[in-house]
């Protein structure tokens, strides 16, 4: 196990996915913790290095012996100095952090950075529902909606931030992003902001049992397993959102649709997973009405690797590390 073992930490808003795979990645070992809600970018570095040692302690493989970890993270990313910088959806994160020194240091291993998305992205080309495509957009709905792009069989990362779907403009002067700015998709489909929306309307008299099924289950935040009970429960308030949320991705996803013209789009993150093909299908609608070339629409599909993607993802950038 250990000759080729690489280590992957998918950092998302709500969850630290680690896995260790082997050399044809297949997954040996994983954890998950929750990423933390206060504190700062050290303090999620210390979780997502703990995390990292259990997938390793399963995979029977210390964290010294891996020839390498990979991390998939939100923000600006600058592979060459391994810093993430403005990752607003982690606590105390707003400045530039050295999180590959950090962990490299933690861990006695090579540390290599990607955009959490884009690894995400690459993983599903290289292993799930991307293959076989030469032109794809990527869009992970979760705590925010991120993009990754695959252009002419290569991933395209502009000068370091492409595939910001989350904000494209879907509404001039429309509601307050999470990033600050208005009008982005992101303020309409992301989970922070969808939980937001349903505090201040639950604030108002509008009724929904979102808090109680999250405090029923032991949560602190309306995960997506929260959302997709709700809706079967026929909340109101939750269906209304979720509502709001598709046809905001549809509007978004087929804006960059007609930038790109790309052979397919892949839908994935910690929402789309959970609400699986169904949803995927919702998505492809809405966004039929704004398709440019409507007549030969881009393939739609739902992440083949799940939950596991984006540290899969995560790991292939490791390989040949040492």
């Amino acid at each position: 196990m250990t000759r080729g073992a690489r280590g992957g930490i998918d950092l998302g808003g709500t969850k630290i996915q680690t896995v260790v795979v082997d050399a044809d990645s297949n997954v040996r070992g994983e954890a998950r913790h929750p990423t933390p809600t206060s504190g700062g970018p050290q303090d999620v570095a210390d979780v997502m290095a703990s995390a990292l040692r259990e997938a390793a302690d399963a995979a029977g493989v210390e964290p010294s012996a891996l020839i390498g970890v990979g991390i998939g993270s939100p923000g600006a990313i600058d592979a060459s100095a391994g810093t993430v910088s403005g990752a607003r959806n982690l606590p105390g994160w707003e400045g530039t952090f050295s999180l590959a020194a950090a962990l490299g240091e933690q861990l006695g291993t090579p540390v290599l950075l990607g955009n959490d998305v884009q690894v995400a992205t690459d993983a599903e080309v290289a292993l799930g529902a991307g293959r076989g495509y030469r032109s794809l957009l990527g869009v992970f709905w979760g705590t925010g909606v991120g993009g990754g792009i695959v252009l002419d069989g290569n991933p395209w990362l502009g000068r370091g931030a492409a595939g910001e779907i989350g904000h494209i403009v879907i509404r001039r002067g429309g509601r307050r992003c999470p990033c600050g700015r208005h009008g982005c998709l992101e303020a309409y489909a992301g989970r922070a902001a969808m939980e937001a929306r349903a505090r201040e309307k639950h604030a108002e008299g509008h009724k929904t049992d979102l808090f109680k099924l999250m405090e029923h289950h032991g949560r602190t935040r309306l995960t997506s397993g929260i959302w997709a009970r709700a809706l079967e429960h026929g909340d109101k308030l939750a269906t209304e959102l979720i509502d709001e949320a598709v046809e905001a991705l549809g509007a978004g996803i087929a804006s960059a649709v007609n930038l790109l013209d790309c052979e397919a789009v892949v839908i994935g993150g910690g929402l789309g997973v959970r609400f699986g093909e169904p949803m995927a299908e919702r998505i492809a609608a809405a966004m039929q009405p704004h398709l440019f070339v409507d007549e030969h629409p881009p393939d739609v599909r739902l992440a083949a690797l799940g939950d596991l993607g984006g540290a899969v993802g995560a790991a292939l950038l490791a390989r040949g590390a040492r």
